[in-house]
């Protein structure tokens, strides 16, 4: 295949859709916004399942490099009432099928299996527009622009591609994730350390829920799950840390201190991340020489499936565009045809599931893609 791919966003899916070009000997460039690959934290924990996200990285001929990085222990999962009784608690015995990453060693794979200069950083998309003939011409912040033959839009739920092909933009689903992290958790905060186990946990209740995740260095990463309009929140100064955090425990009152202490104790400011969603079952008409992948394409509420949507998605595009070497449009149409209602089904889970279905799931991908992730 001579036609050169552009990947706009270095997130896990464009890099895993770079890396299988690569394997398969199809030039690419990764245009990613952030100016360096440590310039901001890459999230918490994510699970990678067996059945999509190993399956990428088999197709990135990464899974060697991905089992070095697991770590051990963390597929344990515990739930709590509110009062602090354990009702659930399930030890990783080494056989599930969702070993947990931290998403920033991740990514640091991905990079690492790349040429140098595969991705360029501080190249900030304003927009793309049709030049005809499948071409597309790319606008960079900094004024400058390039054109392409094949254009990806592997740059999330905010996609500056994804006008090329749909109208449509994310809107907010109801629900906020406000996380935060307790440090040296095991002699600092014992007490919620103990909660938490080794593992994961979540103590669910109807609209107000906690959700923890022991993480690499003895951390903890609270994820406190509110179901509240907007404008709750806005009325939250986040900026101030104390009133902040105090706002929220009033959610939680009279739950178990070891529960509100991973709120209350927590040793960074409270983060604010509300959930937004595009239409159930959202697609497009074949439009010659672009395409989507994750977030851009079927952003949903977190069901623990992000990330690991985004990796096969990335996989199963370079994989197609390697089987029609000669006929781009036909990997795209491909590719496609399979990525819209795999997408799809896993939206219908989060629908089913996190809006009224079975009150023993509790999966997402906001929890880092892993405590919320073992609903499914």
């Amino acid at each position: 295949m001579d036609t050169h791919v552009t990947i706009i966003g270095a997130g896990l899916g464009g890099l895993t859709l770079a890396r299988v070009l690569h394997v398969h000997g199809i030039p690419a460039t990764v245009y990613e916004a952030e100016p360096s690959p440590s310039a901001r934290l890459q999230g918490g924990m994510l699970d990678i399942h067996d059945y999509n996200g190993q399956l990428a990285l088999d197709a990135a001929g990464l899974m060697d490099e991905f089992r070095a990085i697991v770590l051990e222990g963390r597929q344990a999962m515990r739930v709590l009432g509110q009062d602090g009784t354990v009702l659930l608690d399930e030890a990783d015995d080494g056989t599930g099928g969702r070993p947990e990453v931290q998403r920033g060693d991740l990514r640091q794979v991905l990079l690492d299996s790349l040429p140098a200069g595969t991705v360029r950083w501080g190249h900030k998309v304003t927009g793309a527009r049709a030049l005809g003939g499948g071409r597309h011409e790319v606008a960079f912040a900094d004024g400058a622009t390039i054109v392409t033959d094949l254009l990806v839009g592997a740059d999330g739920a905010w996609s500056r591609v994804r006008p090329l092909l749909s109208a449509l933009t994310p809107a907010y689903d109801g629900t906020a994730f406000v996380e935060t992290y307790l440090f040296d958790a095991d002699t600092r905060h014992p007490a919620a350390a103990r909660a938490v186990g080794g593992g994961s946990m979540m103590a669910p209740s109807p609209g107000a829920e906690i959700f923890a995740h022991r993480e690499s260095g003895d951390t903890l990463h609270t994820y406190v799950v509110l179901t509240r309009p907007q404008d709750w929140f806005a009325a939250i100064d986040f900026a101030d840390a104390a009133a902040a955090t105090a706002r929220i425990a009033q959610e939680f009152d009279g739950w178990a201190p070891e529960l509100t202490a991973l709120i209350t104790d927590g040793d960074t400011a409270p983060v604010l991340r509300p959930h937004y969603a595009l239409p159930a079952g959202h697609r497009w008409d074949r439009v010659p020489g672009v395409t989507l992948l994750g977030d851009a394409a079927h952003l949903v509420a977190p069901n623990g499936e992000g990330a690991n949507l985004a990796m096969l998605d990335g996989a199963e595009l370079g994989r197609a565009l390697a089987a029609h070497p000669d006929d781009v449009e036909a990997a795209l149409t491909a590719y496609e045809r399979a990525m819209f209602p795999r997408s799809a089904e896993f939206a219908a889970f989060e629908r089913l599931e996190l809006r009224g279905g079975d009150p023993d799931d509790t999966t997402a991908h906001g929890l880092s893609d892993t405590t919320i992730g073992k609903r499914a």
